[in-house]
């Protein structure tokens, strides 16, 4: 298998992970919190390296990124663990479970670049359980693609200490960062980790000239709450009003059981956000209208989305067609 980066000795055979915020103390034998990333005799591995459970061809709009490329599809890729416990968890099945519990498809770095450009992807999306828990993969992968030509993008928690981030960065192309509450309790309580990390590396991510966007999961019951909204939103008008965000229907899942959001509070959000933001999306909500692009300036609509069928009507690079507003798109 595959040593890890990101890690110390300490006493009595045990490791210290430091790749994400949890710093794990890891007995012989035994997993981190991500169940996998593996003290095996006083030497940390990557057991997942090579090991993916999906791989799809998707619409760039399902990670959600609607500025990058859009109408375009990527290869995505995603393996098993998670280094956060959230209560809600859309994708539980292989995001709360070990690379034991679980059977997975070997792979390596140039059969996915190979697979990519041969089907004309735009590049390869490390998404669907939490990518930096196999970070080593992800580097070795991304660096070849990058050498391709070929663009790399992070679904993401966010969840992740600096160093190994900082590494990372130069061959991330886009990132979606799913931003939970602007609440430390909610992420100590709900997910089992904390807010300020995320917060560092949405502002990394965006200093170092990431296409960023974010996703917010509105969960009914415990971060539905204006304030909250209000919070996130002054802090991402903060870090540049042109950061696309994406209000997200929370429907019941894995431990949680409470009723799907409210579709008058999601308008309410959307229309708190468009007061600071320039880009505002409601998501898992059919509504074309909270789902196209809009050029702020003249107010004409410049990608159409349906689903995920999308037409790009007004656009010209990265400016809008009708008045010639840069826009922040990549494409």
């Amino acid at each position: 298998m595959k040593e890890g980066r990101f890690w110390t000795k300490e006493k009595d055979g045990y490791v210290r992970c430091t790749l994400c915020p949890h710093h794990c103390l890891i007995a012989q034998g035994k997993t981190g919190i991500c169940r996998v990333r593996e003290n095996q005799g006083g030497i940390l591995y990557a057991p997942t390296y090579g090991k993916i459970v999906s791989l799809a061809f998707d619409p760039i709009e399902k990670k959600p990124l609607y500025h990058f490329y859009p109408g375009r599809e990527i290869l995505s890729i995603g393996s098993v663990g998670c280094n956060l416990r959230c209560t809600f968890c859309q994708n539980w099945q292989i995001s709360q479970v070990g690379f034991r519990d679980v059977s997975l498809q070997g792979v390596t770095p140039q059969q996915l670049v190979e697979l990519a450009l041969r089907e004309q992807s735009i590049g390869i999306a490390y998404t669907y359980n939490e990518p930096f828990i196999f970070w080593e993969f992800v580097y070795d992968t991304a660096s070849l693609a990058h050498e391709k030509q070929l663009k790399n993008v992070l679904v993401t928690n966010g969840y992740v200490e600096s160093a190994p981030l900082v590494e990372l960065l130069p061959l991330i192309d886009a990132m979606n960062i799913d931003l939970k509450a602007m609440e430390e309790s909610f992420y100590r309580e709900q997910c089992g980790g904390s807010l300020s990390p995320v917060l560092a590396t949405i502002e990394s991510a965006f200093r170092w000239g990431v296409h960023v966007e974010i996703t917010h999961l509105v969960v009914s019951g415990f971060n539905d709450r204006l304030e909250l909204i209000d919070s996130l939103v002054n802090w991402v008008s903060g870090l540049s009003p042109l950061i696309p965000v994406h209000f997200s229907r929370y429907f019941p899942h894995y431990r949680m059981n409470n009723p799907p959001t409210s579709l008058a509070f999601l308008e309410e959000a959307f229309r708190a956000a468009k007061r600071k933001l320039h880009f505002v999306y409601l998501g898992n909500v059919w509504d074309e209208t909270k789902s196209s692009t809009v050029c702020p300036l003249c107010g004409k609509t410049v990608v159409i989305r349906r689903g995920y069928a999308v037409e790009v009507v007004g656009l010209e690079g990265n400016r809008c067609r009708f008045c010639q507003a840069e826009l922040p798109f990549a494409n």
